[in-house]
């Protein structure tokens, strides 16, 4: 590791990956959020998921301030976070065949709806069937993940193909496989993961682009605004009954 604090080190690491991702996606940020602004322009309602430690991304955008009402979080009992005990439970649960359509069947979702599908490797079968089942039924999917685990790991699939072969629009983290940014001779592993700061900061310049777009077309974003300034609740109610029929996460 070179000269400069952990600290120092690690946040330029993750200001790197975050330019990177801002040259390097802005083509596929800008489609992803004319996907989504499409969606809610024709009535859709959005969703996301994410399985562990990607689901943290997923859930910066639901029931956010300055973020998309509409944004609905797609959960998975046992594998949002690290909710269950053993905390491996819900790793292994990623790589269950037949997990992703029973969700799907029991979920809200339908033809003409959004599916944002954050999986930082792509490899496991919940994030790739998730994503061809979705399809499947008609529904438009963005895959947010790690392009670089397509080359040099293998998919735990059946198919042999990872979640970015299975989407409309994929965001790539540019995350490295192993997500750790720094080594130190002291340390025998590879430390400090980015992946979160990354995959958070792609997640809401799609929700801002989203909402941009919406307003280019003359539609008022559905827009939520912090309860913690005056009038933010009665902004939210108003909005939350507008658009109540495409909102899931208050039944």
């Amino acid at each position: 590791m070179s000269d400069g604090t952990p600290a120092d080190l690690f946040f330029d690491a993750a200001i790197n990956l975050l330019q990177r991702v801002r040259e390097e996606e802005a083509e596929s940020i800008g489609a992803a959020g004319a996907l989504l602004a499409d969606t809610v322009a024709a009535g859709g309602r959005l969703f996301a998921f994410g399985a562990g430690h990607s689901s943290l991304a997923a859930q910066d955008v639901v029931y956010r301030a300055g973020g998309l009402a509409l944004m609905n979080l797609l959960a998975v009992p046992g594998v949002v976070g690290v909710d269950v005990t053993p905390a491996t439970l819900g790793s292994a649960l990623e790589r269950v065949d037949g997990l992703a359509g029973a969700v799907l069947d029991t979920s809200p979702i339908r033809s003409g709806d959004a599916l944002v599908i954050i999986s930082l490797s792509g490899r496991n079968s919940l994030p790739v069937e998730m994503a061809l089942n979705a399809r499947a039924l008609g529904v438009r999917v963005i895959g947010v993940t790690s392009v670089a685990y397509a080359s040099q790991t293998t998919s735990r699939h059946s198919s042999g193909t990872f979640l970015k072969d299975h989407c409309d629009i994929v965001l790539d983290s540019k995350i490295a496989v192993g997500d750790a940014e720094l080594t130190l001779d002291t340390i025998p592993a590879p430390f400090a993961p980015a992946s979160t700061v990354v995959t958070t900061a792609l997640m809401q310049a799609v929700m801002a682009t989203a909402a941009a777009a919406l307003a280019d077309r003359g539609v008022e974003p559905p827009l939520l605004r912090s309860g913690n300034v005056d009038g933010g609740h009665e902004w939210n109610g108003r909005v939350l009954r507008e658009y109540g029929d495409r909102i899931f996460y208050r039944r």
